[in-house]
């Protein structure tokens, strides 16, 4: 048994950790930069963000790889560097917070499959070991796949991770908009049938995160409960986006998205963290709030 696994059947609530271009972005990342070259520019920053989310009570903490796919990197310039951001994002997460279990953290490639694009499913499935291979090799024993909408890459990741380690927790998270009884993903999957193919594709845990926030969250997370037994994870945003100046700004509070916490269990979650606008403070009251409902 995993340790995640293990950790979900022992406390059966886990607190996950928050958003990272946030905190990556108070430390100096600016506009138009790579996030994952800071993994090697700007190790003691990039460990902080895993150290303060640690801190803060995560019990599962990610990586800065997101865009870390052979496809991003590329066209950011950093192609050739593939191996050494992943490995480097990986063991950053892993000395910044030695206590919790380290997801690495596996988005879109903003690439498409035949026949809508160029790659068919063997060089897709490459291109996620190519990212998802280093990770394992530099420790980790689970990795997060996130913000996807398509089920077909998605499940090129789950059998790209499931290969390379058979006993992985591989957790996948898509993202919906639309209301209650009507979330889809921009590709038109709904939640059930996400739970659904991505538990036949190998995923051991299932769910949300990003495009919405805590209160919208608790009716996917009962359209995940009701197709599936897999654990559910959601990371929400620190509320809708507003337009503030020109900029997209998240404005919940730690307390009022902690708030949310119980009716986000009672609807199936075991998995609670952040996406946007989610600070190491959002986790320390999701945290607070999942020790009191368990007593």
């Amino acid at each position: 048994m995993s340790d995640l696994t293990s950790m979900l059947k022992l406390r059966g609530i886990l607190v996950s950790d928050g958003a990272w271009g946030t905190m990556l972005q108070a430390a100096g990342l600016a506009a138009g930069d790579c996030p994952e070259e800071w993994n090697v520019s700007h190790p003691d920053a990039v460990r902080a963000v895993a150290q303060a989310y640690a801190e803060a009570g995560s019990d599962l903490v990610l990586t800065n790889t997101f865009g870390g796919s052979p496809c991003k990197l590329a066209k950011t310039g950093h192609g050739d560097f593939v191996a050494q951001f992943n490995a480097a994002g990986a063991l950053l997460s892993l000395e910044g917070a030695p206590k919790c279990v380290v997801a690495g953290s596996v988005g879109p490639t903003g690439e498409f499959l035949a026949p809508f694009g160029e790659m068919d499913e063997e060089a897709m499935e490459s291109v996620f070991s190519a990212q998802i291979g280093p990770m394992f090799e530099a420790g980790l024993g689970a990795v997060c796949i996130e913000t996807f909408s398509a089920v077909e890459e998605a499940a090129c990741a789950v059998r790209a991770a499931r290969r390379l380690k058979a006993d992985a927790d591989i957790i996948v998270t898509f993202t919906f908009q639309g209301a209650p009884g009507a979330w889809n993903t921009m590709m038109g999957v709904s939640p059930a049938f996400a739970a659904e193919t991505m538990q036949a594709a190998g995923a051991t845990i299932v769910g949300a995160n990003c495009g919405n926030g805590i209160e919208q969250m608790i009716s996917i997370t009962r359209e995940f409960r009701q197709a599936t037994d897999l654990p559910i994870l959601i990371h929400a945003n620190a509320g809708m986006p507003e337009l503030v100046d020109g900029k997209t700004v998240f404005k919940q509070s730690p307390e009022t998205m902690a708030s949310h916490v119980g009716a986000l269990v009672d609807a199936g979650a075991g998995i609670i963290g952040g996406c946007c606008g989610t600070t190491p403070a959002h986790i320390a009251a999701i945290r607070a709030e999942v020790d009191r409902l368990r007593g």
